[in-house]
């Protein structure tokens, strides 16, 4: 069974998917897999341009999960969206060093559900598991996210709006 791990960047999908790998869960990054598809950089957005429609249509089902804030994209059993209140997420872009713009560009993303949106387009609300990771510690997430994978988990999307709590940050 593969099952996505996805999520805006900063939302905490590296950090669980290194304590699955503690837990003997085998992980793929999708960073990892994307090179062949890579065409070019956008220097204004500080970020590689990859062809993400082949890229999803060529990639080889595993049995595990696959991280990445692409994952979403591939025709998984299962699709996990990691969730972070905007707020919070720019305090933990701005410490990793991004830019003005791509801090904004991805609180925006995150504010306005764009990748669950994505990922409920693509395989319908009963595979998607939505997670909140603003409050909760890694531990904590990693134990829902194994949950997800064991099949002990009930589907939800839609559970987390940040329009209510954050809007006035758009």
């Amino acid at each position: 069974m593969m099952i996505a791990l996805s999520g805006t960047p900063g939302t905490g999908k590296s950090s669980v998917a290194d304590m699955l790998l503690q837990n003997g869960i085998t992980v793929i990054r999708a960073t990892e897999t994307v090179d062949p598809y890579r065409l070019g950089a956008d220097p204004d957005r500080d970020t590689d341009i990859i062809d993400d429609e082949q890229w999803a249509k060529e990639f080889r089902p595993i049995d595990g999960v696959v991280e990445g804030h692409l994952s979403h994209l591939l025709r998984a059993d299962r699709i996990i969206i990691l969730r972070c209140r905007p707020d919070i997420l720019k305090e933990r872009l701005e410490r990793r060093g991004y830019s003005e713009d791509k801090v904004r560009e991805n609180v925006e993303a995150e504010l306005l559900d764009v990748i669950l949106a994505e990922a409920v387009d693509i395989h319908g609300p009963e595979k998607i598991y939505e997670i909140d990771t603003t409050k909760d510690d890694m531990t904590s997430v990693t134990r829902k996210v194994l949950e997800v994978i064991t099949g002990t988990a009930t589907p939800a999307s839609g559970t987390v709006d940040w329009l209510i709590a954050c809007g006035d940050m758009l």
